[in-house]
């Protein structure tokens, strides 16, 4: 039985303990099997080993992207397989590893479409990022904050309807407004089922935020943005996101959506753990600026910013490698300690940090390698090489 084994070494890693230090890591099959520092041992004789030499570049854990509706022209409402796929080889090329297809407000009928699909396309997808399950984000908004979402088909919780989406089976995060009293029971609903729930397009206080953690709400959607902001007496959505440590708090990190001094106070006021980063990315994401559809609304783009025609950012074109870097430079942060906002602060807020998140033995062989730069050198998924740059990367064929 021929066993597929990689064997990184001269790799800078980026691990729970010990982050930035040349060493090695060997992978078997879909796990991480080693670990080590400094020089690794004598594999020579072993033919099923295939050597990447790293050049000295940072090795880390697969990016994690839970917020991301689309990519090289296809988005997850379309409810299309070969779109799902492609997006998941897009995202790869990117340095993602595993994300949620995230759905927005639409008829019922769209929504429950788009999940059929991602409970087809679920799991890993050959040379592409392995899709954990679906993110839904709306229609229970607050029409007050509906940001690009289309505002005429935002409504409350109805239990039918809502229990159907769950019935889906594919839901692991979910978006919506706190402050209704008609969506408090699918918080409930949600904890009980081990979904996550989201405060998203909301205008909740810090009052209704603090009953809306005391149902189970531990996640807010692209902080900052369509939400209640921080007043130094009305402290909104975004001060309650900031000062309340049951919150992880997501990021678009493109300084369109955040300043990137706004970034620096969101990762001072909740620690490198408590934010994840996401990209928001829609259909145009890997394609030349122009303008796209957005259900049947369209888009244009300009200067990297996605925008409907009276100016609302709708969505991004952001990569996660870019977010990254954005946010280590905005910060003045190293990537030592801000890694884990790419990686193991979204597996963890979505349950999934057992196998997902950190470069850990027995944990899946999800990776990539970048340069200094930021650029993606090489992603492996499951202990697959599904992308490779080819430049400055020795990979040693297999005997």
């Amino acid at each position: 039985m021929n066993i597929k084994r990689l064997l990184n070494h001269n790799a800078r890693l980026f691990t729970p303990n010990h982050a930035g230090l040349i060493g090695w890591l060997l992978t078997e099959e879909s796990r991480i099997r080693g670990i080590g520092f400094g020089n690794p041992p004598d594999f020579s004789r072993d033919e099923s080993i295939q050597h990447i030499d790293a050049s000295g570049r940072a090795l880390l854990p697969g990016f994690t992207d839970l917020h991301v509706h689309g990519a090289m022209g296809h988005e997850v409402m379309d409810a299309s397989r070969p779109g799902l796929e492609e997006m998941s080889h897009f995202y790869a090329s990117h340095g993602v590893t595993s994300f949620l297809a995230t759905s927005w407000t639409a008829s019922h009928a769209s929504v429950m479409k788009a999940l059929g699909m991602v409970k087809q396309a679920q799991g890993p997808i050959r040379g592409g990022a392995t899709l954990l399950g679906a993110y839904v984000e709306g229609p229970y908004l607050n029409p007050a904050r509906c940001g690009a979402q289309d505002v005429n088909l935002i409504r409350r919780a109805e239990k039918v309807e809502a229990s159907e989406i769950l019935e889906s089976g594919v839901v692991r995060l979910l978006a919506l407004a706190p402050e209704f009293d008609e969506n408090l029971w699918l918080i409930d609903e949600c904890v009980r089922r081990g979904i996550t729930v989201s405060a998203a397009h909301t205008t909740a206080d810090y009052e209704q935020m603090q009953r809306a953690v005391e149902h189970g709400v531990s996640h807010v959607t692209h902080c900052f943005n369509a939400m209640q902001p921080l007043g130094h007496r009305e402290l909104g959505t975004v001060g309650a996101a900031l000062a309340l440590p049951q919150i992880n708090c997501e990021l678009i990190a493109d300084n369109i959506h955040v300043h990137p001094a706004a970034q620096k106070i969101l990762f001072g006021a909740k620690g490198v753990n408590g934010v994840v980063l996401v990209t928001d990315a829609i259909r145009a994401a890997g394609l030349p600026e122009d303008e796209y559809m957005l259900d049947d609304r369209s888009v244009h783009i300009e200067d990297g910013a996605v925008r409907l025609l009276d100016d609302t950012l709708a969505g991004s074109v952001l990569t996660m490698e870019r977010a990254l870097q954005n946010v280590c430079r905005a910060t003045g942060r190293p990537l030592a300690e801000m890694w884990m906002a790419s990686s193991l602060n979204a597996a963890r807020a979505i349950g999934v940090s057992n196998r997902k998140g950190s470069l850990e033995v027995g944990k899946d062989a999800d990776l990539v390698l970048l340069d200094d730069e930021f650029s993606v050198s090489l992603t492996v998924i499951g202990g697959e090489i599904v992308f490779s740059s080819k430049r400055g990367v020795i990979v040693a064929e297999t005997s």
